[in-house]
């Protein structure tokens, strides 16, 4: 309970880590992925399972739901990114092309593009209709952990050793490299409003970071 701050309940079933977890945006499910290679779809007012979603090879690393809640994107350390139908849990399409595993993936605000951060270095931007690539985006020399849209999609951030990336989503073109940490970024969000950055890492420390206009 965010109010309180007291525990509702504790959702079981998954056999390894839980490296992700996304509410589909009118609240009612929760996804989960995990090391033991599923996803794992829940009632959020329950807590009940609604279902299992399998197909990925290794350890499911990333989920996110898109803004209209119909589809759910997932990336694996098998090198792809999935694409699944939030209310059947069929696979719509996978999405390949990362030759290192897929560390987060993120959906624009408006649902026209999925961004996903790879350990092979790159950010690579995705048609979420079709499936094809957009474009790569290229410049960090170490794996990218975390990727996060800005609330107007003018903006992506991606995180990785030391350093958060902001790009310009509609060029790809870098906007600015914000520097600080000490060790890998493994998260980044933007507030509703877009005008702060948190990033999470391993050195210890959440910094925020004014975001450029």
């Amino acid at each position: 309970d965010a109010a309180s701050g007291q525990l509702v309940r504790v959702l079981e079933g998954h056999t390894g880590w839980v490296r992700s977890v996304a509410f589909s945006p009118d609240g009612r499910r929760l996804a989960s992925g995990a090391w033991d290679n599923t996803i794992r779809l829940w009632d959020a007012a329950s807590g009940q399972l609604v279902r299992a979603l399998e197909g990925h090879t290794d350890l499911v690393l990333g989920v996110a739901f898109s803004p209209d809640g119909r589809l759910l994107a997932s990336g694996s350390n098998d090198k792809t990114i999935r694409l699944w139908d939030a209310a059947s849990g069929q696979l719509v399409r996978a999405l390949e092309g990362h030759t290192g595993s897929v560390n987060s993936v993120a959906f624009s605000p408006d649902g026209r593009r999925l961004a996903s951060g790879s350990g092979d270095g790159t950010v690579r931007l995705w048609d979420a209709a079709s499936g094809q690539l957009v474009r790569a985006l290229e410049g960090h020399t170490n794996d990218v952990w975390s990727v996060a849209f800005s609330p107007d999609g003018r903006l992506l951030a991606s995180g990785a050793y030391k350093t958060i990336w902001l790009w310009d989503a509609a060029s790809g073109q870098l906007v600015r490299v914000l520097e600080g940490h000490t060790d890998w970024v493994n998260s980044v969000a933007f507030s509703p409003d877009g005008r702060l950055l948190a990033s999470g890492s391993e050195d210890g420390t959440v910094r925020l970071w004014g975001v450029p206009r």
